[in-house]
């Protein structure tokens, strides 16, 4: 389509109102079979964060993810995030149906940094006959995916009858003792987290793939899981000589209606990252020994 210009101009310096008449033809782009000078047949780059909101809403509640970091050496692939963080948020989704009818259903959870930017998604796999036959009890397995839903880490622990009393869980006696296998990539075991014997306050150990200890986790006297008390749970070097970080579990009011609880975990920067990944099999392991089931017991020795 053609459309025709014109400039009126008055000619300086002349007596009467000369003007002059300049017409242009212009042809629109993409008319003659050419393409536009600001047309680009390229689409725009993937990005994994979620699209903003259209102006005018709200914009708080959307999630934003840890920007992603390269690999490193040594470092399990999607485990990368840890590398760069000292403490991580754990907090555990309210399941509408749990709360309101008492069907123990598969856990859910957030993991983010201090920053609130979400890390990883954790999600639990287990028996129905075993959520609400065995309780807290029960064998899982937590598959724990980055943002481009990729499984990064898998953590493992199998049902055993007759595990969780403290004073049972003797190192020769694998059947009284709680134990998460922590496995990145998936099918290779790069440590442990043991329940250990102890008179009443409860202890851990995170070993390596070979069953070296390389931490160890000592918890309060007594685990009150009441909403309004912040119960910790010590992080030391092996031979328990120095306070490497600590996890606790966050008071909220949310655990008065169900039993989604939030955890932290602070650790050393430079910590290994496949130590860092254990610690994270860690607090799995303690929410469900002290926190998980029912209501808010005053303690449990699951």
């Amino acid at each position: 389509m053609e459309q025709t210009v014109c400039n009126l101009k008055q000619r300086p310096g002349t007596l009467s109102k000369i003007t002059e008449y300049k017409c242009q033809t212009h042809v629109h782009p993409g008319q003659d079979g050419s393409q536009p000078p600001a047309y680009t047949n390229q689409q725009q780059p993937y990005t994994n964060q979620p699209p903003a909101l259209p102006p005018g809403l709200p914009q708080a509640n959307q999630q934003q993810w840890m920007p992603a970091v390269g690999a490193s050496a040594g470092c399990p692939s999607g485990l990368e995030y840890l590398t760069q963080i000292d403490s991580v948020i754990i907090k555990q989704q309210v399941d509408l149906i749990e709360a309101f009818v008492g069907w123990e259903q598969a856990n859910k959870y957030q993991i983010t940094n201090n920053q609130n930017q979400q890390i990883y998604f954790a999600a639990e796999e287990s028996s129905m006959l075993q959520r609400q036959c065995c309780g807290p009890s029960r064998g899982f397995t937590i598959h724990i995916t980055d943002n481009m839903n990729q499984e990064v880490l898998r953590l493992v622990r199998d049902f055993k009858m007759f595990a969780g009393c403290c004073w049972c869980a003797t190192g020769s006696c694998n059947c009284c003792a709680h134990e998460v296998r922590v496995e990145a990539p998936i099918g290779h075991v790069i440590g442990y987290v043991r329940q250990e014997q102890s008179c009443w306050a409860p202890r851990f150990t995170i070993k390596d793939a070979d069953h070296n200890d390389i931490l160890k986790i000592n918890g309060p006297c007594c685990v009150l899981s009441m909403p309004c008390c912040e119960d910790v749970f010590m992080l030391k070097n092996a031979e328990e000589t120095a306070d490497l970080g600590k996890i606790s579990k966050k008071p909220g009011m949310a655990e008065i209606f169900t039993d989604a609880n939030t955890f932290g975990a602070n650790f050393p920067m430079n910590l290994d990252v496949k130590a860092k990944a254990c610690v994270l099999g860690a607090v799995f392991l303690i929410d469900f020994m002290f926190f998980e089931g029912a209501g808010n017991k005053l303690m449990s020795y699951n």
